[in-house]
Order: structure tokens, then sequence, then C-alpha cells
């Protein structure tokens, strides 16, 4: 694992894409000292990011058991950190307590939140920070919610990987923010997928068209650095483009298709056409991209963020002896050699289902491990971006083995930070690295 004091750019001279993790002892949940609204048997969480996503988190974590409370938040930004807790009070105030001096704030505050007596923590943070928050996480020894993307770039890939490694070996639960996966309609019919009912998938068509995101006007007080990590997701270097910070799903969907086996190249192509002012960073609004898994197999994928424009969110399957079609949240239909099967039964709650899923692992010992796949559907992500940057043609040993570094590592962060924004990528013109 990266120690935390060495800089990302000398890991990524050490990195490679054989990971191979060290033995280490095996890590259960103890029984904590009782204090008061406290018993033995309490899992207390942590949460580090306090955006609406971590809020949400919390609430289903707090929700996934009796015998759950969240007792310590952290944020850089103390407004945020004060607008989760009054929400999580309003949502589940049995189970939030959380005392003034265990809430944390600044780039550091992961560290203390990882200090005190928590058993699980939540990473739920813009998506530059979680390889950093990730490795720290694991060396504490907590059982970890890991929000997708886990990722920007390769190095933060291959360190992740390194990281779950080591959580698996340490017998902690790592749960990834996939939250498709744990839906029941997704079980359902990719039980069906997997288990040969339209044959061998050849092709694959997958979309996440949507509209215009949040935007937030920059107040005097803020420094540049404030700025733009208020609108984190328009930074590529912070979130990694739109199609890894959000797109990244319906990638995930085709993935787990394909048996989560991964592509041997992937083209592409992507730009900005409705989103070219420079409040809006260095992002691209739109992706499209062909993987080529061998054998005539294909998944395609197209993806924008434009306002005004028809939206898709869904997953097109044809296979040698059938076909499925899934609009994520409408229709689960196959046409297959059983004949026409369509999903009608009662929908859950996908996010409080994989926070169920994680904190029975934890009560059972039996450790879900949840960081390699979340790597690599992660990594698809990545790699279309990078071929929609380049314009050019990009195996997965090239893309996976990139030594491109985005951002700074977790370390490097502070409020005297300056970090250049690259230029908008142009394909043709700027270099795969």
């Amino acid at each position: 694992m990266k120690p935390l004091g060495q800089s990302r750019r000398e890991f990524v001279k050490k990195s490679s894409a054989t990971l191979l993790g060290s033995a280490l002892s095996f890590n259960i949940v103890k029984a904590n000292p009782m204090k008061k609204h406290l018993n033995a048997d309490t899992l207390k969480v942590g949460l580090i990011g306090c955006g609406g996503r971590g809020t949400g988190a919390a609430v289903q974590a707090t929700k996934a058991e009796d015998n759950v409370l969240l007792t310590a938040m952290a944020d850089i930004f103390p407004d945020k950190l004060e607008a989760s807790h009054k929400n999580l009070l309003l949502e589940n105030p049995d189970k939030i307590q959380v005392a003034e001096d265990q809430k944390f704030i600044g780039f550091d505050s992961y560290k203390k939140v990882l200090e005190s007596d928590v058993d699980v923590v939540l990473l739920t943070t813009p998506p530059s920070f979680r390889p950093g928050h990730l490795a720290a996480a694991v060396e504490a020894g907590k059982h970890i919610f890991c929000e997708k993307p886990v990722a920007v770039d390769a190095p933060g890939i291959r360190s992740v990987i390194q990281t779950a490694q080591k959580a698996k070996q340490k017998g902690l639960s790592l749960m990834s923010g996939f939250c498709w996966r744990h839906d029941k309609p997704k079980l359902a019919t990719y039980e069906r997928l997997l288990g040969g009912e339209i044959g061998d998938i050849h092709t694959i068509y997958n979309t996440y068209n949507t509209g215009a995101a949040w935007y937030r006007d920059r107040k005097p007080e803020w420094s540049d650095l404030e700025y733009t990590l208020r609108n984190w997701m328009y930074y590529n270097w912070i979130s990694g483009d739109h199609i890894v910070e959000q797109a990244i799903h319906s990638l995930d969907l085709m993935s787990w298709a394909m048996g989560d086996v991964m592509p041997i190249s992937a083209t592409g192509t992507g730009g900005r056409q409705s989103r070219t002012e420079e409040k809006y960073g260095n992002i691209y609004d739109h992706f499209s991209t062909i993987f080529e898994y061998g054998d005539g197999r294909r998944g395609f994928h197209i993806s924008r963020q434009q306002e005004d424009c028809s939206r898709a969110y869904s997953i097109d399957m044809m296979g040698n002896q059938g076909r499925c079609e899934v609009d994520v949240f409408k229709k689960h239909y196959i046409t297959g050699k059983s004949g026409d099967w369509k999903w009608d039964g009662e929908w859950s709650n996908m996010y409080q289902n994989e926070h169920d899923t994680l904190f029975k692992s934890i009560r059972d010992n039996d450790p879900f491990s949840d960081g390699v796949r979340m790597a690599n559907s992660t990594m698809l992500a990545i790699w279309a971006r990078m071929v929609a940057y380049t314009g050019k043609t990009i195996t997965w040993d090239e893309a996976f083995n990139s030594q491109e570094v985005l951002g700074p590592s977790i370390e490097e962060y502070s409020w005297d930070l300056t970090w250049p924004t690259p230029p908008v990528a142009k394909p043709g013109i700027s270099s795969f690295i």
C-alpha cells in the first residue's frame, strides 16, 4: 500500500499492473466500552464527506439495523457538516449521536474520524480524495462504504486495488456505491442474463444522457481553491469528468452483463458543445465510446450532460438467443429462449439494500468484498475519458498502466495549495500519458 507520506508521483513510479498484498492479521468488530446511549454490540459509524450523497449514506447506514449509531463526522467545509448534521437529526434523530468534539473540519479531518472509535466509515467526498481516504481507512482497520467512483486516474485505480487486497486480507468489509448491483429488478434480470437466457451476449448499448448539473456562484470570500472545490464536478482532477463521476453507472451495468471481464481496447470521442463557458472548468459535456471485447463482441456507450436535450438512462443487451432491455427506473424486459419475461415484483431502495448487506456482513463476520470490481468499473470510465480526450484507440493494458496523475494526493491538500486546471482536452492534440 502507498504510505500516506509518499507523493502520488513517487507511488506511480513504483506501482505496476500486478499488485500483491502481504499477509495481515484478521480483523473483526470489537465490543465497545459501555457509554451513555451505547452498548457492547453497537456499531459506530463515521461520515467523511458531508454532501448530499454522504448525508444519504449516513441515513441508510443508521437504518441498516437497530444497533447502529453515527458518532463522528468530517468535512472541509463547516457549513456542509452542519447542514448535514441538521438534516440527519430531522431524518433519524435517535441514531445521530455526534458530540461537538466529534465534528471535524479541514483537509486532515478524515484522520480524526479514523482515530476515533468508529467501526465503519462512509467515504463520500469528491472522487479525487477516494484512493487516499480508502488506504487510510483500511490501515486504521475500519469497515468501509466507499462511494463511486473510486479514483480519477489509473495510478489511483492501482492504489485502490492494492488497498482492496489489503482490506480482504485484514477481514474488512468493503462495499462500493455501485447501487444498481443491489437493486431487486436488476438482480432478477441479471440472474437470467448471466444464466444464459439470451445466449451469448455479443452487443451492448448503454446510455446516460441527462440534463445540466448544479453550479454554485462564487462568493467574495472564497479563494480560488474553495471556489473550485465548491464546484468540484467541473474539474477533471477532482471529479474525473462526468463520465467518471456519473455515467459510470451505465458502464458498470455493461460490465456486469459481460461477467465483469474487461474489454481489450476502446476508442471514442467527446467534447464541449453547449457547456463551453469558463465557469464549467475543463470537463466535456458529451462522450461516445466503443469497447472491443474480442470475438466480435462490443459495448457501445453514449453519455451527455446537456440542457434541454432528450434524456436516456438505459442498457440494451443482445445475445445470439434473445434480447434484454432495461430502462433503469422503469422497464426490465427479456425476450429469450424461455419466452418473454418482465420484472413485475416489488421495488425496494437499492441504496438501503447495499447498506443492509454491508452491516449484515460485518455482523456475520463474513466480509463483503467489492474492491477489485469497483476499481475495474471505475477504470472503464477513466479509459473512456482517455480515448475521448486523445482521439486514440487505447488497449486495456495501456490504459491501466497509464502514468498520468491528474491531481494532488490527500497529503498535499491545504488552503495554500495552488493546482492549475489543465486546458480542455483536444483530441489529436492532447497526449496519452
